[in-house]
């Protein structure tokens, strides 16, 4: 979603420029009267300058709060925590759903409903990163930083540890695998491989 909002907001400020271009070197025949300048000096400052931009940025601030309020960790009935921990070079998911259960590589998760990541670090700073479902985030260690994440559907999402950490550091990755609801139960019931 975020993509095609960036590619539509894109494509809309390119064309604007291209017709700001045509127009500032479009002059009218005629010599021009101080009263045309000074109305055609506030058209370009005031609306398309400083009007415009206000309402781009105004547009951008309010869409990026939505997307990020949406993201912040609450608690509530149907919000699933896990725990990703990292060290050279693997990520450990242990699963409060499950105690005792951990996998080596690859995060379950259910699709369609928000998960908490408690993420955190044995040794060096890591960071957790998957991007086709939240920012970044560091894994410090001693310290617990909590990611909201949410799939839409199901499926493989590809993460990395996106922090320069050492040698291993290029091959730091993980996958989260986000189940359906059946899967995911089956998971929680220990039957899911």
């Amino acid at each position: 979603m975020m993509w095609w909002v960036l590619l539509f907001g894109s494509a809309a400020i390119f064309l604007l420029v291209l017709v700001l271009l045509v127009v500032g070197f479009y002059r009218p025949s005629g010599p021009a009267t101080p009263e045309a300048e000074a109305r055609r000096e506030r058209i370009w400052i005031w609306g398309l300058g400083l009007g415009f931009s206000m309402t781009i940025l105004a547009a951008l601030t309010a869409y990026g709060l939505v997307v990020g309020e949406r993201l912040l960790p609450r608690p509530g009935p149907e919000v699933v925590t896990v725990r990703a921990e990292a060290s050279q070079w693997v990520w450990r998911f242990s699963y409060a759903d499950v105690p005792g259960r951990t996998t080596e590589g690859v995060l379950h998760i259910p699709a369609r409903r928000p998960i908490d990541v408690e993420i955190t670090s044995t040794d060096v700073i890591h960071s957790f990163w998957a991007p086709r479902l939240a920012g970044k985030l560091d894994a410090i260690p001693g310290h617990v930083n909590v990611l909201r994440i949410e799939a839409d559907n199901p499926g493989d999402y590809a993460g990395v540890s996106a922090e320069f950490n050492g040698r291993g550091y290029a091959g730091h990755r993980f996958t989260v695998r986000a189940h359906d609801k059946a899967e995911w139960d089956a998971f929680l019931q220990g039957e899911a491989r």
